[in-house]
């Protein structure tokens, strides 16, 4: 049988409690590497981590404020996957502070393309560091802009998504931003995936 915890004292003060902690995900000292527990050192974690297999996509947005007519954006991400089918959700990990995380901290939309085989030279085009604008980058690159998300949405690709932000959790050094789907079309191109495993590109076979 459980019993109630007394909230004053014999004397009939109140009885002083803890106050609540809030835990951040983020909580990591400022410009400092992210710890890990039991030891675990940056170059561990990402050896470990190369081992798992990962599908490649390029996530899409278009930036209203990039010149008279806006700017799409891309961004290479293989930390991609399915939360929900009711109702379809999907999760990307950003880096912290990107140009696609400020992106899609102001505005909701995005775009996913599903990246083929045939396509490691868009995944590499897209991960380049330090650049400055991606508007050459989609010069030629066929590409239709989405209805939904007027972001682009790459032509050869697997499949094509569009989402809306749903929720954004801030996670050490990256931001994992949960999306609703708004459309998904798979072509019908027989075209197998590609994949990145052990720090480099690769298409099963």
């Amino acid at each position: 049988m459980f019993t109630k915890s007394p909230t004053t004292t014999a004397a009939g003060l109140p009885v002083p409690t803890a106050p609540a902690t809030t835990v951040s995900l983020a909580s990591v000292p400022e410009g400092g590497p992210v710890p890990h527990s039991g030891g675990v050192s940056h170059d561990e974690f990402r050896a470990a981590l190369s081992r798992l297999a990962a599908g490649v996509v390029l996530i899409t947005a278009h930036d209203p404020d990039g010149g008279p007519q806006g700017e799409a954006v891309g961004m290479t991400a293989t930390a991609f996957v399915s939360v929900s089918l009711d109702p379809p959700l999907v999760m990307v990990s950003v880096r912290n502070d990107s140009r696609m995380d400020d992106l899609l901290a102001q505005q909701p939309l995005w775009a996913v393309s599903v990246l083929s085989e045939g396509q490691r030279h868009i995944a590499g085009r897209f991960a380049m560091k330090g650049r400055i604008s991606d508007r050459l980058l989609f010069a030629d690159i066929p590409h239709v802009t989405g209805e939904a998300t007027g972001a682009p949405l790459i032509g050869g690709a697997l499949a094509n998504l569009e989402c809306r932000t749903e929720q954004r959790v801030v996670a050490g050094d990256h931001t994992l931003v949960i999306g609703r789907v708004l459309t998904a079309v798979a072509p019908s191109e027989d075209y197998g995936p590609l994949t990145y495993f052990r720090g480099k590109y690769r298409h099963l076979g």
